[in-house]
């Protein structure tokens, strides 16, 4: 007992077994040397000075005169080990030596660039998600990094967003679990380890839910659904230890997110009790001024402080009106004291006080330029990023052998579009990724030929290539288009209020279809986009969103078979944008559509057909998959037992395969109205031809619980649908009782 009580003085003391102080006690004796301007100096975040991800106001000479005067934090943009570390020596002049962060955004890959983050959410596979954000991290961390802004757990159920790219799609289970995969990792085996960088859950809150899908735009939403669908993300990516979150730039029922008290001091730092820090977005202090909410740069700095925004990411804020805020009176030095403090801690963590130039290694840079075993994985994610959305008379895959292949299009021979948008620029691009084309070439046999023709541009009118593209086709045993946006026409700041194919490809897309020749249409986006036409019309069509470094690699292995794709859609794909928003987890009506093309006096549209034109979670294969066998382990349950379901896969066609089985609910009666469907589970399994699995599911009471109008979350007996099957539409039901 007396060793017991020893250890807990200890512990006490803030000091560990063997003597040495904790984290804890070492940042509590740096705060106390610190002036109030060196404290605000740490909440403060620049860019550099060649790349921008936002509107830049920094004056070079000012920013770099104040790290080493201690009054900058953080640096954003500064990215190589040599360049870091110059700006590392300029924060070891300062008085207290307290060393710099680095953050970037690493989105979807660093020196090695995978899918865009949609398209990888299209992949349904956990491991290949968290497996790309290790190399990611392994990458930035050897070219001086720190701190990635991602990443972004936004719900978004507008593809009319641009930065729905960035996303996971409109499923809070589905958003949530690939959350978690990029922080473990981004984070690896935890802060400190070189091959580890901090992630930052983006953007707190609701930031998907912008009214008409445009950019920045508020959000007036119940406190239910903001907690129901938008907040969980956040919560799991809390509770899993992200290292710090980012404030969203929206207003969330009339009070901007950046001063938000509800979400920053009473659920985050409150109910949630989470430890890390929160930066805000670019200048989204500054921008509650424009938002009407704060009358200058004072009052936002000072809002946002004391609703518990930590680092002023380029507002110019914080270090110029913090200081005489304090002295004023208005703010209390406990929170600059406690915003400090989280962040002394990540650099402690990091190792930083140790050995500040720890990342800022050439020998690791040099390692991480050209990593092939991180190709040969950005291939593999690639390929099976790639959505089967049809596959006519079953043309697909293709054979090498073909005789001659047209490529049409005017992505066909395209390089550093590939990366897809938020991807970091090197000079060596054009050198090394593989474009379509050269990935297609490479893999036909040797006496066959591929043809290539631009066809159009992306966006606009020009027509005058239209027939050099025909007469190439009419060559062609099979043309292959590629169609689509821009790789800079979804992400931030690229809200669209059309989302149909720009400029004339369309045209251009029934111009070679008037050939006659069969044609492969594989669409390079990073949304959903409205192509009723090609859907209709077009026999093998092939979601290939944006895939990186090699996507002309992985888009050869999908149409010659090397890989089977196994893809499902993220988001619901609309009919039409007057038909958006549209998503699976809809709550039914008082007067519901019986059917497809039930319009009279029921929630419809008058002109349009009721169900989208691709499901969430729709995705063909070249083989087919039979279910069969949906058992459950009981139809009548009480209290707090399991349920456990089980169904049969078998893999009937031609070829080996993954499928992704999905298990959804519906709770038929509650308090409030509850979904027609809710994911609750998924497995990606591979099945040989031939073969068939059983799968085994389980849910709890825990599964069943929801937000109530007082925000109780808790679950209700009654009657619940179970459904399981290959996409939301398309699912075997068995109905069950549950009493509490």
């Amino acid at each position: 007992m007396k060793r017991i009580y020893f250890l807990l003085a200890f512990t006490a003391l803030g000091l560990n077994l063997f003597g040495q102080k904790t984290i804890d006690q070492k940042v509590s004796e740096l705060l106390s040397k610190m002036t109030l301007e060196e404290k605000v100096g740490q909440l403060v975040q620049y860019s550099g000075f060649e790349y921008a991800t936002g509107p830049q106001n920094s004056n070079s000479a000012n920013v770099l005169n104040e790290i080493k005067q201690g009054k900058v934090g953080s640096m954003l943009n500064v990215a190589g080990a040599e360049e870091t570390r110059k700006f590392q020596e300029l924060a070891l002049k300062s008085r207290l030596r307290i060393p710099l962060l680095f953050g970037q955004d690493v989105i979807h890959g660093y020196r090695t660039t995978f899918p865009v983050n949609i398209g990888q959410a299209a992949s349904w596979d956990l491991g290949l998600i968290e497996k790309s954000e290790r190399i990611a991290a392994t990458e930035a961390s050897a070219y001086g990094i720190h701190w990635t802004f991602a990443p972004m757990v936004d719900i978004a159920r507008d593809p009319r967003w641009g930065r729905v790219m960035e996303g996971s799609g409109e499923d809070t289970y589905l958003g949530t679990q690939i959350g978690l995969a990029r922080v473990r990792g981004f984070q690896g085996k935890g802060l400190g380890n070189l091959d580890a960088i901090m992630a930052c859950a983006k953007h707190f809150a609701a930031y998907g839910a912008a009214v008409g899908g445009r950019d920045y735009n508020s959000v007036d939403m119940s406190l239910r659904q903001l907690n129901e669908t938008y907040l969980p993300p956040f919560k799991a990516a809390a509770e899993a230890g992200v290292a710090t979150f980012m404030n969203s730039f929206n207003d969330i029922n009339g009070i901007p997110a950046t001063a938000n008290k509800y979400i920053l001091r009473d659920l985050l730092k409150g109910k949630w009790n989470y430890k890390g820090f929160v930066v805000s977005d670019w200048g989204s202090i500054g921008e509650m001024v424009p938002h009407g909410y704060a009358k200058d740069n004072k009052e936002a700095a000072e809002k946002a402080i004391l609703a518990g925004s930590d680092m002023d990411m380029e507002s110019r804020a914080y270090m110029a009106e913090l200081p005489k805020l304090v002295q004023e009176g208005k703010v209390d030095p406990k929170f600059i004291d406690d915003a400090v403090r989280r962040i002394l801690i990540k650099k402690f963590e990091m190792g930083l006080f140790d050995d500040p130039y720890r990342f800022s290694n050439e020998k690791r840079q040099k390692e991480q330029l050209n990593n092939q075993e991180n190709r040969k994985f950005g291939r593999e994610f690639g390929s099976k990023s790639i959505v089967l959305l049809k596959n006519q008379n079953n043309i697909l895959p293709l054979s090498r052998s073909t005789k001659t292949i047209a490529l049409i299009g005017p992505f066909g021979k395209e390089t550093s579009a590939n990366h897809g948008f938020w991807s970091i620029a090197f000079k060596d691009d054009n050198q090394r990724i593989i474009t379509q084309f050269d990935g297609i070439k490479n893999q036909l046999d040797k006496n066959s030929t591929l043809l290539y023709a631009k066809g159009a541009n992306v966006d606009d009118q020009d027509k005058s290539m239209f027939a050099e593209a025909v007469e190439t086709a009419k060559k062609a045993d099979v043309v292959i288009m590629t169609l689509g946006e821009g790789h800079d026409m979804s992400g931030e700041a690229k809200s669209r209020s059309n989302i149909h194919f720009s400029g004339v490809q369309e045209d251009l897309l029934k111009e070679i279809a008037k050939t006659g020749k069969p044609i492969v249409l594989m669409i390079n986006a990073g949304r959903p986009l409205v192509f009723n036409w090609a859907a209709d019309n077009i026999p093998a069509i092939l979601y290939t969103w944006w895939l990186g470094t090699e996507a002309g690699n992985s888009i050869a292995d999908v149409l010659f078979g090397t890989v089977n794709p196994g893809g499902k859609l993220p988001m619901t794909f609309p009919r039409t944008e007057g038909q958006v928003p549209v998503y699976y987890n809809h709550y039914n009506t008082g007067r519901p559509a019986k059917n497809n093309t039930d319009r009279n006096y029921v929630s419809a549209y008058i002109d349009l057909d009721n169900d989208p034109k691709f499901p969430f979670g729709f995705g063909l294969s070249y083989t087919q998959f039979k279910y069969s066998d949906m058992n459950l382990s009981s139809t009548n349950l009480k209290g707090n037992q399991t349920l456990n379901i089980s169904v049969n896969v078998a893999n009937t066609g031609k070829y080996d395969g993954e499928e992704v089985v999905q298990l959804y609910i519906r709770d038929l009666f509650g308090k409030v109205v509850r979904p027609v469907k809710e994911l609750k589970g998924f497995q990606k399994v591979f099945i040989k031809k031939g073969e068939n699995k059983t799968l085994n599911f389980t849910l709890t009471p825990e599964n069943l619980k929801f937000y109530d109008d007082e925000l109780n979350y808790d679950w209700e007996g009654g009657e619940f649908d179970i459904m399981i099957g290959t996409d939301s539409q398309n699912v075997q039901t068995k109905r069950i009782n549950w009493s509490k």
